[in-house]
């Protein structure tokens, strides 16, 4: 079953204690608590403040538009995962569909995606599910989704490429209604007019949405930069967000993945003069980059210099090969006849004219990278000068497997450039400067910072409050909470089912919290098989119980200890057998819990034992 684990909900007016107020405005919220009932007076110290979340009601019995509802599934208090769900007037849309990738609490996972019970449950009422670019945290969950759902998408050409190639993959490619849609132009899909404005990113034709309803205009950044010197040469469209901004933006749903960092996001131009450098420095050698699959400008900027200086150019890594293959065909990918060869072909030419551009930037163990590393790549094996490029900056939490990967790089002779070495790498969100650009270009009446960790969503709340933003209007919610607005008000009070699925091999939610805690168990402390062979009739044991050691200690090593167990589980078959214990759960449960406090007491160590009894 789907973990659903629903967090409180905070508005952003129970963190605003921290800030001095005014004695004018400390008087004023007295006076204005004097006629609140007294159950409700403390409220903001809860996270409840009446302005912010819970309601915001004026004595109006009735209004002439209904309320918008905008209900985030996921990407709150997280990176990845992002889905967010829109209601009006009966009718919904979806905005994104994405994944996230497994941490070290979900040992053996593959990947991560949001609980679409909800979702599933509403599904007469959406009307289609628009998405913003390419990325796997928008579009990885999307095939989960249309196994049980096959609703309208609606995306600009690049990103339907994207999501076409992973339909094929699990062969619901046949079924998609998959409709492109260009930056600039505007759809209407039930009561909801979206129109897609283009955004710089690290992918091309990446878009935000202004949703239009009777309700008002909900801005919706996506993942975005303000990039002045794009590759493409198609720069954000402010003068859009501006013209919104001027009619009346009723609420801004902005990037927050960068809100921590002070300044401006580098242009993608400052990679391309860093790598013309590194080029220079490798002549002679192999050249080797590792990269997002999804940067297409990147890859783009590693082919030019690869043409400047007379290199073959090698794919390498399932993801990059997909990438590089639909947005060659889709002229998102401009290469040079007889510029790109086959992995398998390198050996048939000099080290000198050959640059690899890989997958596996953030250590992954089974990307061509680590492979490569670790000597485990079928094609290509390291050659001391190698120069390797990891041109990405660590994921949070991925730091371990990007150093593993560059320690065992340059212990056999590679050249390694990574993280701020050289500026091989720029995000591809917004920086604070930026952030508060857009905030004061669209002038939203309400402000709800999306996508990114708690921090990042609270660090972004504080440039919305800087810009001049109402601290009552500033929302800080979580996956699951309903942001009701109307002209009443905003309310948050209600929730609606959130939170993730687990995607192991060909399973999809069949692994939850008891799976992962055994796994984490079998991990910390190994296991220890108990196998007793009884009589069925007699209840008399046949033979020596046999003992399994797995991840715990070595057998041969640790006769004195399994001996000691075998005699354990002797004394615990012997006191059942004299107790005349029929039930063979309990004989099992006494064998676990003997072994296990013996297996304490001997070793301060918590193995998990599993006993095994066979009947003949």
């Amino acid at each position: 079953m789907p973990e659903a684990k629903q967090k409180k909900t905070y508005g952003y007016s129970a963190k605003k204690n921290f800030y001095k107020q005014s004695e004018q405005k400390k008087v004023a919220k007295k006076n204005e608590n004097k006629s609140v009932p007294s159950n409700t007076k403390n409220s903001k110290l809860k996270g409840n403040n009446l302005k912010n979340n819970q309601t915001k009601q004026r004595n109006t019995k009735h209004t002439s538009k209904k309320p918008i509802k905008i209900m985030p599934l996921g990407g709150l208090g997280e990176i990845g995962k992002n889905i967010t769900l829109y209601e009006y007037d009966g009718d919904m849309l979806l905005v994104d569909c994405g994944m996230s990738f497994p941490d070290e609490e979900t040992p053996g996972i593959d990947i991560v995606i949001p609980d679409f019970s909800y979702v599933l449950e509403c599904k007469d009422k959406i009307k289609g599910l628009v998405i913003t670019h390419g990325h796997e945290d928008h579009i990885g969950a999307i095939p989960y989704l249309l196994r049980d759902f096959n609703l309208p998408i609606f995306a600009t050409k690049l990103t339907i490429g994207l999501i076409a190639e992973k339909l094929k993959e699990h062969r619901l490619l046949n079924e998609a209604k998959l409709n492109v849609v260009n930056a600039g132009s505007t759809v209407t899909i039930g009561k909801f007019s979206v129109e897609f404005i283009h955004v710089n990113h690290s992918i091309p034709d990446s878009v935000g949405f202004a949703i239009t309803t009777p309700a008002g205009t909900v801005i919706q950044t996506g993942d975005f930069k303000i990039d002045t010197t794009p590759i493409d040469d198609e720069m954000i469209d402010l003068s859009r967000f501006a013209e919104l901004g001027k009619k009346g933006v009723l609420a801004l749903l902005s990037d927050s993945t960068n809100a921590e960092r002070p300044g401006y996001t580098p242009s993608e131009r400052v990679v391309g003069s860093s790598l013309e450098t590194l080029f220079t420095k490798a002549e002679g050698h192999r050249i080797v980059v590792a990269t997002f699959s999804s940067n297409i400008h990147r890859i783009q900027q590693i082919i030019n210099q690869a043409v400047k200086s007379k290199r073959k150019v090698a794919v390498s890594g399932r993801s990059m090969l997909n990438v590089v293959k639909v947005a060659s065909e889709l002229g998102y990918l401009t290469v040079p006849k007889d510029v790109l060869i086959e992995i398998e072909t390198i050996k048939n030419y000099p080290a000198e004219q050959i640059v690899v551009v890989t997958t596996g930037s953030q250590g992954e163990p089974l990307s061509a990278l680590h492979r490569i590393a670790f000597s485990e790549h079928r094609q290509v094996e390291i050659m001391p000068g190698d120069m390797f490029i990891i041109s990405a900056t660590p994921i949070p939490g991925n730091e371990k497997t990007v150093s593993k990967v560059v320690n065992e790089l340059i212990k056999r002779g590679a050249n390694v450039v990574y993280e701020k070495m050289y500026d091989v790498h720029v995000s591809g969100h917004a920086c604070q400067e930026e952030l508060k650009m857009m905030l004061s270009i669209v002038k939203p009446k309400y402000f709800i910072p999306v996508h990114g960790e708690e921090k990042h969503l609270y660090k972004h709340s504080m440039l919305g409050m800087a810009m001049g933003i109402d601290s009552d209007n500033i929302f800080i919610v979580n996956n699951g909470t309903v942001i009701e607005i109307s002209e009443n008000g905003v309310n948050t009070s209600a929730t609606v089912p959130s939170g993730r699925v687990l995607v192991d091999g060909l399973g999809v939610g069949d692994v939850g919290s008891i799976v992962l805690r055994d796994r984490k168990h079998l991990a910390e402390g190994g296991i220890i098989v108990v196998t007793v062979v009884v009589d069925a009739t007699t209840r008399e044991v046949l033979s020596r119980p046999e003992i399994v050691s797995r991840g715990f200690v070595f057998v041969k090593e640790s006769e004195e200890l399994m001996l000691q167990i075998e005699n354990t589980v002797y004394d615990i078959l012997e006191s059942c057998y004299r107790g005349n214990v029929k039930d063979w759960n309990v004989y099992k449960t006494r064998i676990k819990d003997g072994v296990a406090k013996y297996l304490y007491n001997k070793t301060h160590r918590n193995p998990m034992v599993l006993p095994v009894i066979v009947e003949i």
